[in-house]
């Protein structure tokens, strides 16, 4: 799933190709409204976009497991098939596509959509005073749990949930009454840190010091911290997979 770093990379090539400019084209029928309006504003709000027009409404779309918007010059071929566009978008020089995306529809009060969320965890205003306090108000849980809440704070998804626990040492399993709000906070700065520097990266990310991944997606091979096997278990209400190392995250 595209995880908030993803989708402030997005936001970015939507900005640049569509932000003040007058739509000519919109599809579906759902859209047509859009044609002639004026995109105000791309915004994320961690794993959502919003994209606000002109007339008061917004295309708010989430891109969940296999979602993704593209932007191509006028008459490019696309990467993707036209039976998997959910929206287009389309100005003077240029197309913006959406494709697959289970999540495509129209608001015009987005609290509706986004309102439950936390502070985006890429936002410049955020506080991890403010996300700590959030997640104490959810009482005991376990710290792989808090992590993926995103109305603690929006945007971490589980390859930064698995990556900043291990480099913070922390068991996915262990109860959040067992930290102090200073390893708690420690853990979301770690988070934070690691998805602001790859801002700029492209698809593969990068974890300063082990490349692109400690333990995600690792299971059986060797931590590279310590050598113990890195393993695997669901986890949580959606049962998303744990990846940890059970000799050094205690």
């Amino acid at each position: 799933m595209p995880e908030g770093d993803t989708i402030w990379r997005t936001a970015e090539t939507l900005r640049a190709a569509l932000e003040g400019k007058r739509i000519t084209v919109a599809r579906p029928d759902a859209l047509k409204r859009f044609a002639g309006r004026t995109v105000t504003e791309v915004k994320p709000v961690g794993k959502h976009l919003l994209i606000r027009f002109d007339n008061g409404l917004a295309i708010h779309s989430h891109m969940r497991m296999q979602g993704a918007w593209h932007v191509y010059r006028r008459g490019e071929r696309w990467r993707r098939p036209a039976w998997q566009v959910k929206a287009l978008l389309e100005t003077d020089d240029a197309v913006a596509v959406c494709f697959a995306a289970p999540v495509v529809g129209l608001v015009r009060d987005e609290a509706t959509r986004v309102g439950h969320l936390g502070p985006d965890i890429l936002g410049d205003a955020w506080s991890v005073d403010d996300v700590v306090a959030r997640a104490r108000t959810l009482g005991p849980r376990p710290a792989g749990e808090l992590l993926l809440d995103q109305r603690i704070t929006a945007g971490i998804g589980n390859v930064y949930r698995c990556e900043t626990l291990w480099q913070r040492r922390v068991s996915p399993f262990r109860s959040s009454a067992e930290l102090s709000d200073e390893e708690l906070a420690a853990l979301f700065e770690a988070a934070r840190h690691a998805m602001r520097a790859n801002l700029r990266s492209g698809p593969r990310r990068h974890f300063p010091g082990y490349g692109s991944g400690a333990v995600h997606g690792r299971a059986g091979r060797p931590c590279p911290r310590c050598g113990a096997r890195i393993q695997v278990r669901a986890q949580g209400e959606h049962a998303r997979l744990a990846y940890w190392c059970p000799a050094c995250q205690t």
